[in-house]
């Protein structure tokens, strides 16, 4: 599980065709892995991936070919930095909402406008592939994009936008996306759980939702 609350930025070492996967190096600021466990959790962009090896700050994770076509992973350089955040421990705050690290799929950056010290970042979402993930935004509603929680500022018909403030900007990569950047997306199971049941009922009475 983990909270949506950005603990920094890490930095790609190296990627390794496996097959059909990959291996992923990835180098983290110093000490902030302290104590981590081989086969523990850790979100990167917002991907639950499982750590494989340990080696002080550099951790390396296997990734499975459907991850890597679902999600930004499989774009990964070596150099690229990437957001991260280590699984909650029972009793820790959730700052944000509560995530998986399972993204349901990948919208694309659209608009970066730049108002004063925040930023306004648009997504568009294209009605064939991500129909499912649709129905669960909606304005002021959380949304999960490469693993940050945020509050969805403004929604259209195939778009999305997000309102950063400094501190966000700071502590992830969001400062540095541009037009035609792909993000993760999670909607969390919660807010899937309220849509389908509410759905469902309305089925059963026999209203149909256009």
């Amino acid at each position: 599980m983990f909270t949506g609350i950005i603990q920094g930025r890490a930095n790609v070492q190296s990627v390794t065709q496996v097959g059909r996967n990959k291996r992923l190096v990835i180098i983290f600021p110093e000490g902030v892995m302290l104590g981590q466990q081989l086969g523990a959790s850790v979100a990167i962009n917002g991907v639950c991936l499982t750590v494989a090896e340990i080696a002080h700050d550099v951790l390396t994770f296997d990734v499975i070919d459907t991850t890597l076509a679902l999600t930004n992973i499989g774009d990964l350089q070596v150099g690229d930095e990437v957001n991260f955040e280590r699984a909650a421990r029972m009793g820790d705050e959730i700052g944000g909402h509560v995530m998986s690290g399972h993204i349901m799929t990948s919208v694309t950056v659209s608009r970066v406008e730049r108002v004063g010290e925040s930023v306004h970042i648009r997504f568009v979402t294209d009605r064939q592939d991500e129909v499912d993930a649709r129905r669960y935004l909606f304005d002021k509603g959380y949304v999960g994009l490469n693993g940050a929680s945020l509050t969805i500022s403004a929604i259209g018909d195939d778009w999305l936008e997000v309102s950063l403030i400094p501190e966000t900007l700071r502590l992830t990569t969001f400062d540095s996306l541009a037009v035609g950047d792909k993000v993760n997306l999670e909607i969390d199971a919660h807010t899937q759980a309220t849509v389908d049941t509410v759905e469902r009922v309305l089925k059963e009475k026999g209203i149909v939702l256009p």
